[in-house]
């Protein structure tokens, strides 16, 4: 079977000399939904930006069901960001035509999908979300939780391979958090999702790394990394107060 993804010792430092990454190596098989943890600084969002060939440069090798990542290949590039859809922590970065159907059309509409094939694509994008009724409001007249995700549908109209959510649980009430989860479980994509809140990543991710200053440090069952608090403490992450990651039955 070939991977979803295959990262081999993928390296990068910035112009100010910082390295971000230093030999990452990770592979995703099809399906599979799994947590990328973390600190601050860690190179999380740099490792996402190799992903779709914004950023390049260093050592090492991305691929995409078997697709190099290669930046001076335009061809190749759409290809790659139509195969891998990032939904950014802030939904009003991805929402910015005057309706939400027009926001979830933009991607596609971009490749050259036109006419019956487009509406398709907004209506199934708009159904897996659960915002269909609302494909002809404003989409910042919707609540946060709302705009996530029609922001989750502009990507899914793309119909990528891999979904790549930066912290998609951040600033939504318990109910939003809730019905954003049971979508994500439902989509029928390899999902990356970057994240500090733990449970969530529990909850959705049943594999999770742990990248530490550019290196990935550990890999395993979500519940087994969670409950390791001397690997939790040494890269400086931390469940709520009382949370007992072995009560949560998956």
């Amino acid at each position: 079977m070939t991977a979803a993804l295959r990262i081999t010792g993928l390296t990068f430092a910035y112009p100010d000399g910082r390295e971000a990454l230093r030999g990452v190596d990770l592979t995703l098989t099809p399906g599979e939904r799994v947590a990328l943890l973390g600190p601050n600084g860690a190179g999380k969002t740099t490792l996402v930006l190799h992903l779709n060939g914004i950023l390049h440069g260093g050592a090492g090798r991305v691929e995409i069901s078997g697709l190099p990542v290669t930046p001076g290949d335009r061809k190749a590039i759409t290809e790659i960001r139509r195969r891998v859809g990032v939904v950014f922590q802030d939904p009003d970065d991805q929402l910015f035509m005057p309706t939400v159907a027009e926001d979830v059309a933009f991607g596609p509409a971009n490749l050259g999908v036109r006419g019956d094939e487009l509406d398709a694509r907004v209506t199934e994008a708009l159904t897996a979300v659960g915002m269909l009724e609302h494909r002809d409001q404003i989409p910042h007249h919707l609540s946060f939780g709302q705009r996530r995700r029609v922001a989750v549908a502009t990507v899914l109209a793309m119909r990528p391979e891999i979904l790549v959510l930066d912290e998609p649980s951040s600033n939504l009430d318990p109910a939003s958090r809730r019905e954003l989860a049971e979508i994500i479980e439902s989509l029928p994509v390899t999902v990356l999702m970057v994240t500090h809140d733990l449970p969530y990543a529990l909850e959705l991710c049943p594999r999770s790394v742990i990248l530490d200053a550019g290196r990935i440090v550990a890999d395993a069952p979500t519940g087994e990394l969670l409950a390791d608090r001397d690997l939790m403490a040494a890269h400086r992450l931390e469940l709520p107060f009382g949370f007992d990651p072995a009560a949560v039955r998956r």
